[in-house]
């Protein structure tokens, strides 16, 4: 421990507090000053008692001699409609936790994620259909606007941590909405965890290594996608003739990377397109949501739209009644309508997630039929290309909708519920405003 002072995320729960004291201990011997940081959201009805706790053990500690000052950050702000309480607190809370540390001088934050926390967030990441980036899980440290986050607890079990709370008789706090099953990580410790890790014990660890072998590989990946593009790319654009040459593997590797240099991000659907298509043409367009790929004379060009607004893609919406709901960063709009059979429950629209497609998603066409992945689903249903755009829709990791398939058939509810059914409108076919 370096630095000559530093900061440890503190929410008041088993694992912040156990870090939290573990890291006191370690600094009272190096003279090093530690800042226990809390953010009060404002989001459940014990967010007072959990402040009042944490502050009062920072002051039982000081006055045993150990190096901490507590800090907190009451959020004035609050989720909008549509948002996603989860991401919004995640975000809030992060922005609080780096102004706190700014203000005392430390650059180094420590975070409580351990081994489990790794292990869920593989699965979860896995069960969406991510790729390396998101199969990495979280990573040990990173530097992100002069902060250096740590999560120096990523190799330690849950049953250590438990062991270390017994062992100091630490106290804590629970946080009631653990239990709340609306949310993909609760559900997956309640209800999965418990079978998985009877059925393979070694299950947390496992596959924590597999997220830091994720790790390794997207690392490689990206230095790989450099070197290629040093080979297939220049100021001017891509050279096909010359990403041609390269495997069908690392064409698709180096095109994502050439995507997100330009600042375009990189679509599966888009890059699956350009794919099959860019060795067929000689010339052609395709449009994006701010700019659009040009290929000319052997040489795809990243040329922003005249005129463009930028909109960032809206990542999370909350459905809670019929109407149209406008979604100008996918394009497009969602068009929700009243259904006596055959739609969705109402119930699950209240928190949705809107993803592009990132490959190996399965839907479910029909009740009965077996889940197959998008590109054999579209294909059987005869979507062309060109009507497949529009944002993925989940609810709680659960795939939803589909533009141009509909709803997936794991979620068809019964017709004593409220039901809707979903349509997804590009901003070319929507009516004029007035």
């Amino acid at each position: 421990m370096a630095a000559r002072c530093v900061a440890v995320a503190y929410s008041g729960g088993r694992d912040s507090t156990a870090l939290l004291h573990a890291t006191l201990l370690e600094a009272a011997t190096l003279g090093v000053q530690v800042f226990a940081l809390h953010v009060h959201h404002g989001l459940s009805p014990y967010a007072d008692a959990w402040l009042a706790h944490c502050e009062a053990q920072c002051k039982r500690w000081a006055r045993r001699g150990l190096p901490v000052d507590f800090g907190s950050e009451r959020l004035t702000t609050a989720p909008q409609a549509g948002d996603s309480v989860e991401a919004w607190a995640r975000q809030a809370r992060y922005r609080a936790l780096r102004a706190m540390a700014v203000n005392r001088g430390a650059d180094v934050v420590l975070l409580a994620h351990h081994r489990r926390d790794q292990a869920e967030t593989l699965l979860l990441q896995a069960l969406r259909g991510a790729g390396t980036a998101g199969l990495s899980g979280m990573p040990r440290s990173v530097e992100r606007d002069g902060i250096l986050w740590q999560r120096p607890w990523l190799d330690q079990s849950c049953e250590d941590i438990d062991a270390y709370v017994r062992k100091h008789r630490l106290k804590h706090v629970e946080d009631d909405s653990n239990a709340d099953p609306r949310f993909a990580r609760n559900r997956l410790r309640m209800h999965v965890w418990p079978a998985l890790s009877a059925a393979f014990p070694q299950a947390e660890a496992t596959l924590a290594t597999a997220a830091a072998w994720a790790q390794e590989a997207h690392a490689a990946l990206a230095e790989l996608a450099q070197a290629d593009l040093g080979r297939v790319a220049n100021d001017d654009g891509l050279r096909v003739a010359d990403w041609l040459t390269l495997s069908a593997a690392r064409r698709s590797n180096v095109l994502r990377a050439w995507l997100k240099q330009h600042g375009g991000g990189a679509p599966a659907s888009l890059v699956t397109r350009l794919l099959d298509e860019l060795p067929m043409q000689c010339s052609a367009r395709w449009p994006m949501a701010l700019a659009e790929l040009h290929l000319y004379r052997g040489v795809l060009l990243f040329e922003s739209s005249p005129g463009a607004v930028a909109h960032a893609r809206e990542s999370k919406l909350s459905v809670r009644r019929t109407g149209i709901c406008e979604l100008p960063g996918w394009s497009g709009a969602l068009h929700v309508e009243s259904v006596s059979d055959a739609g969705v429950p109402l119930a699950w629209l209240a928190h949705l997630e809107l993803r592009e497609r990132a490959g190996g998603e399965q839907f479910q066409a029909g009740i009965g039929r077996p889940p197959r992945s998008l590109k054999k689903q579209f294909q059987d249903a005869g979507v062309p290309s060109w009507e497949r755009g529009g944002p993925l829709i989940y609810s709680g990791g659960q795939l939803v909708f589909v533009p141009g398939l509909g709803l997936d058939a794991r979620i068809i509810g019964l017709p004593i519920q409220p039901l809707v059914a979903l349509r997804w409108v590009p901003s070319g076919s929507l009516p004029p405003a007035g």
